[in-house]
């Protein structure tokens, strides 16, 4: 049986500073890295709601609304939004804020679709997930939606 969790329970807050080596000619942080940073924070949020080893399934479109420079400090929030059997829809939200003015900047935004695995290497059912309050609620029924739609451009595309 699966136990039921609440979104805080799994809930990720990752901090990354942005160096030389995670930057560009201009100064700026490659794309694939902070995609990389984005799959890390959804792959723990995910790994702590079911207890088990995760893997990506998709992700979904992203967008990079603003630059981010070397010496700036990028933070990742990181939730379960939906869960469905064996899969749950992990939603993550990037700031980075330049150290020399304390600006916050939103940067970029992802859901992520994550697969519980068992020990050998099957897909297997994850908790429930308990919804304390209306953002939860809303984020849920979003990520319903997000399923549906996925699932249906999936079939169409077969």
């Amino acid at each position: 049986m699966r136990r039921a969790k609440s979104v805080s329970d799994s809930r990720v807050i990752m901090t990354q500073l942005v160096l030389p080596s995670h930057t560009n000619a201009l100064g700026s942080i490659f794309g694939g890295t902070i995609m990389s940073w984005i799959d890390i924070a959804a792959a723990i949020a995910a790994g702590r709601h079911c207890n088990r080893q995760v893997v990506t399934a998709s992700i979904d479109s992203l967008s990079f609304v603003a630059p981010v420079y070397t010496g700036w400090v990028v933070n990742l929030k990181a939730s379960v939004n939906y869960v469905a059997r064996t899969s749950m829809e992990v939603g993550v939200r990037v700031d980075a804020e330049n150290p020399k003015t304390n600006q916050t900047f939103h940067t970029s935004s992802a859901y992520l679709t994550f697969v519980s695995i068992s020990d050998d290497g099957k897909p297997m059912e994850v908790p429930e997930l308990i919804l304390t309050d209306e953002t939860d609620i809303r984020r849920f029924e979003a990520g319903k939606r997000r399923r549906e739609l996925r699932l249906s451009t999936k079939a169409t595309q077969l």
